[in-house]
This record gives C-alpha cells, structure tokens and sequence, in this order.
C-alpha cells in the first residue's frame, strides 16, 4: 500500500524537477569575421586564444556536449572541456550556400534570400528550413530530464532556435537575437517551461568580436 502511494508522488517530484541548460557559443573565427554562412570553418588564432583566456570562466556541469562543427569541438577544446560530440546540436544545414559570403549569395539569388528571410518554411539553398532548426533544437532541449546541469557549445543559430522553441516565440523572432561569440545562455526549467538568461560573457572584459545576428 505505501509503495502504490508513493509511486505517483515520485513521479510528481521528478516531472518537477529543474534542467539548466548552459549554451556558449564558440570562438571567433575567419568565417564569422567575413560574414559568411559557416561552413565547418575551424577556429583563428584570435579565437583559439580567446577562448583559453575564457576557460577559467566556465561554469559546472553535469554532462558536456558539444556541436560536431569544427569551429565547436575546437572551442570545446580550448575551454578545457572534455566533452563529447552531439549530432544535435549540429549548425544550420545551409546547403549550397555554406561557407558563401551573405552578400555574394544576396547578389546571386535575391528573390531566393528574401524568400528565405521572409518564409521559415522555405528552404531555398536546398538545405534545413528556419521550421526545422527550430523543431531540432527544441526536440533536442525538451529530451533533456531530471535534476541535471548540461553544458554545451553550440553555434549561434542553434543557440537562437533553442531560444525561440524555449519562450515559444514567433519563428521570425530568430533573426531578432543576437548571440555574441563566447558567450553563455542559459536556459532553465524542464519541457514546456524554461526561464532565460541570455548573453553574459565568459571573461568579465568585453566580447572578442561583435554578436552574430541576422546571418548564421
């Protein structure tokens, strides 16, 4: 009979309990510096170097992830973290137009980029919807259970999709967030509801570099 009764308070307990969710953002480097669509650009000098002065800064975690983008394991890396590789959190699949330059691509296929800045369903470049990073990032935040603190470097447009799924914000709202290089977010509750602390650097000078807003 006391078994039977507590069963269903435990579960209560557990479906309550806090997930704190810590997002950095990696590094500088070329790519971002040059305004293009990443690609699987690794990290600069500048970049690596900024992110060992940041390694002291980094807070506890239970688990550690990271993206499988170059420019993330590296980041990861040069924070000390010992972390391991999530398919997840990969970047925004941009098809062929990865690693091209914003207003290259604008030049050559403006009725495409306005489309695609206008419909998050569309996918012109042939690659992943703004609709779809969104539904992966949330798919991937709302699998995180229990009393748990997950620490993971991730690029900034799945930082931001994480973002709009979490607060359940309008779609559009992505191109609205800025999301500086080395930078923690922090998402804390569990699936359904999350609290946000957006944007604190992780050295106490400024940021290396300005936020990554608008383009992935």
């Amino acid at each position: 009979m006391v078994c039977l009764a507590v069963r269903p308070l435990f579960r209560e307990l557990r479906a309550g309990m806090t997930v704190r969710v810590m997002l950095i953002s990696p590094a500088m480097n070329a790519a971002l510096r040059e305004a293009r669509f990443a690609g699987d650009a690794a990290l600069d000098a500048s970049g690596a170097r900024a992110a060992r002065l940041a390694a002291p800064h980094v807070p506890d975690a239970d688990r550690l992830v990271h993206g499988p983008s170059e420019r993330c394991a590296r980041t990861a890396e040069a924070l000390g973290l010992r972390s391991t590789g999530e398919a997840a959190l990969r970047d925004w699949e941009l098809g062929r137009w990865s690693g091209a330059r914003l207003d290259e691509v604008s030049a050559r296929e403006p009725e495409e980029v306005a489309a695609w800045l206008r419909d998050p369903s569309t996918a012109p470049h042939g690659g992943e919807s703004l609709l779809g990073l969104c539904a992966r990032a949330g798919a991937w935040l709302d699998s995180l259970t229990g009393d748990v603190r997950v620490l993971a470097v991730a690029e900034p447009p799945l930082v931001r999709a994480a973002v709009v799924h979490a607060l359940a914000l309008p779609p559009q709202a992505f191109w609205r967030l800025d999301v500086a290089p080395l930078t923690l977010t922090e998402l804390t509750g569990r699936s359904g509801r999350w609290n946000l602390r957006a944007g604190r650097p992780l050295t106490t000078g400024p940021c290396d570099g300005e936020a990554e807003r608008g383009a992935p």
